[in-house]
């Protein structure tokens, strides 16, 4: 099979559903600087700047630093940083598939090996944006000095670097600035960021015109991304794609057909990222608060809520609980019952959001594997759905029905029957699952004294202020709902527990 070439006609035969390279984008000059190579920003990102390219809108490219030196063969080198990404889902009810030739990115350099041929590229008069994805712990603070030659340890330092070599040969104006655009998966990421290079800078006794440049002469936006990229296919779908369009990819990624990367920002941050326009699912507002708060209450809230239900009834995966009848029945109800009403949002917004997660569970191509879910599922419950069980008792002066079945799931789920060594494990047909919960020491506490009266189980942890930020027994009716669900899923299953409420409802 050929290796895949970025300089040849990739696909022979015109197809509507393969979007190949303009020959003119492999010339492009280089706009945007990344820090990371992770599947997220290729297939997210990325995506973005390909698609704006491949319309003549953006007619830019992307220099990637990675943080550590390449070890055997570069995939990226050996591609000329091309590479394949496969588009699969669903999307208006209807199944998507395409495939995208992606030339975004003109190179690939290492922070560790290249960091002389990194800090050069500061003065390229071409260059104005800065991205990156350094997962959640890249964002701290650490107290480094800088040293001349030597690459920062962290990536708050490197860009720090960066942006003092920026400032020392084009000087200090706002037109030599850079809109920077963080991805990390925390609150005011651009903020975040913002503040800890600064405080960086202080720490390196830099002088106060630098310090003032980096804070008014470059804009730090926070955003949001949201888009399932699992990376590369399972190989029987690899084999079939190398069938499909004759060579071989080692950079093949695959994603949903969803994508959001929220931008917050005005006109000015528009204007610089040209690729924007290419995309709708590239949003930049003034205030993107809306789009975090469906996202973490519609899209990860409905999660939460649904998953140990299926579970306890003997599904699998996210796609297992979509096709049992029942199951799915409970998700969509829950969700557009209880969860859009409740949440803070515009509602139109927020009932297309939820049409679209609920595509997004179908998806075929996705495999989500529910027990996933239930990492710190504690945590997870309080921070996404206590607010919404509260804005529903508002609203309708007693507690939402379904979901405090879902919620009664996630007590029987969370019920410690063995632990070992601090590992704790719950029993489902005779067989142990992990409770990876920070909390499961507590849920094991309640779930010792239970013989066969759920309440004081239930009264007990709803009681749990650490938990619950309040305790959850003074909400409505909404602990009798609870200690009868979790009577029912102990003697009855999960399967009639659900047939019933669903019944009733």
């Amino acid at each position: 099979m050929a290796q895949l070439s970025p300089h040849i006609a990739l696909i022979q035969e015109p197809n509507r559903n393969i979007f190949v390279p303009l020959e003119a984008s492999f010339n492009y000059p280089e706009k945007i600087l990344q820090f990371g190579t992770g599947v997220l920003l290729r297939g997210l990102i990325d995506f973005f700047v390909d698609k704006a390219n491949k319309q003549g809108l953006f007619e830019g490219r992307i220099v990637i630093v990675k943080s550590m030196a390449s070890t055997g063969v570069d995939d990226f080198a050996l591609q000329g940083s091309v590479f394949t990404q496969q588009i699969k889902g669903i999307e208006h009810g209807e199944l998507v598939e395409q495939t995208w030739i992606n030339n975004s990115i003109s190179r690939v350099l290492s922070a560790q090996s290249q960091w002389a041929e990194i800090l050069n590229l500061a003065s390229s008069p071409d260059l104005s944006i800065i991205v990156s994805n350094t997962t959640e712990v890249g964002i701290q603070y650490v107290p480094e000095l800088l040293q001349a030659g030597q690459p920062p340890v962290s990536f708050p330092g490197k860009l720090l670097a960066f942006l003092l070599a920026r400032y020392q040969n084009q000087g200090g104006t706002k037109a030599q600035g850079f809109t920077i655009v963080p991805t990390e998966l925390i609150v005011g990421n651009g903020t975040k960021l913002k503040e800890i290079v600064l405080k960086l800078a202080t720490h390196n006794n830099l002088d106060a015109e630098f310090l003032n440049w980096v804070a008014t002469g470059n804009s730090f936006c926070n955003s949001l991304v949201d888009r399932i990229v699992p990376g590369k296919p399972m190989s029987d779908v690899v084999k079939a794609l190398e069938v499909e369009l004759g060579y071989d990819d080692n950079l093949l990624i695959m994603s949903e057909v969803y994508r959001l990367w929220a931008i917050e920002g005005g006109a000015e941050v528009r204007q610089a990222l040209g690729f924007a326009a290419g995309d709708s699912g590239v949003v930049i507002s003034e205030d993107i608060t809306p789009f975090r708060e469906r996202k973490l209450r519609l899209l990860n809230g409905v999660h939460t809520i649904s998953v140990a239900l299926a579970y306890l009834a003997g599904k699998e995966t996210v796609l297992d609980m979509m096709t049992d009848p029942e199951l799915a029945q409970f998700v969509e109800r829950v969700a557009h019952e209880e969860f859009v009403p409740s949440v803070r949002v515009d509602q139109a917004s927020a009932t297309t959001f939820s049409n679209e997660v609920l595509d997004r569970f179908r998806n075929p191509h996705i495999v989500h594997p529910l027990i996933n879910i239930t990492l710190q599922y504690s945590s997870k419950m309080a921070m996404r759905n206590v607010q919404t069980l509260l804005n529903y008792v508002a609203d309708h002066e007693k507690a939402p029905r379904l979901f405090a079945l879902g919620f009664a799931a996630y007590l029987v789920f969370s019920k410690v029957e063995a632990e070992r060594d601090g590992n704790y494990f719950g029993i489902r047909k005779q067989a142990e699952y992990p409770i990876k919960d920070d909390r499961a020491a507590v849920l094991a506490k309640h779930w010792a004294g239970y013989t066969n009266d759920a309440a004081p189980v239930v009264r007990g942890l709803l009681a749990e202020q650490d938990i619950w930020g309040l305790d959850l027994n003074s909400v409505a009716d909404f602990a009798d709902l609870v200690i009868a669900d979790v009577a029912s899923l102990l003697s009855d299953g999960a399967a009639n527990t659900l047939r019933h409420v669903l019944s009733i409802k």
